[in-house]
């Protein structure tokens, strides 16, 4: 399971540092969103995810004991989702600002800030 968990992330990386290499910017997002996927998946494969018990110390235990699930991927899984959906919101609405201002999606027609001058 793990194999096919880390050809996964790396099919993902790959993917998500093609479309960002790109000249559209939406393309860029889109690679954009794959890094984050990928990023997920790879915290996911890095915490060894196993079926078990819930984290919780019995009253008469001093200690875990068995199998049991770790909680801590799970938390990063969940604060990398919130930043990544902040970051894709924030570059979102910069391409929809750019695009506005100046009129195209390809990155190689955007050479200068300077392009549109404020009459």
């Amino acid at each position: 399971m793990e194999i096919i968990l880390a050809l996964t992330v790396g099919g993902l990386y790959a993917a998500a540092i093609y479309m960002m290499l790109r000249r559209s910017i939406a393309k860029f997002i889109i690679g954009l969103v794959l890094l984050s996927h990928a990023t997920h998946l790879f915290i996911f494969t890095i915490g060894r995810t196993v079926r078990g018990a819930p984290p919780l110390i019995a009253s008469n235990a001093e200690t875990l004991s068995g199998l049991f699930a770790d909680p801590v991927p799970q938390a990063l899984i969940l604060t990398a989702i919130v930043i990544s959906f902040g970051v894709q919101a924030f570059a979102l609405v910069l391409v929809k600002r750019v695009y506005q201002t100046q009129g195209t999606g390809d990155m190689d027609r955007m050479r200068t800030t300077d392009s549109l001058e404020a009459a």
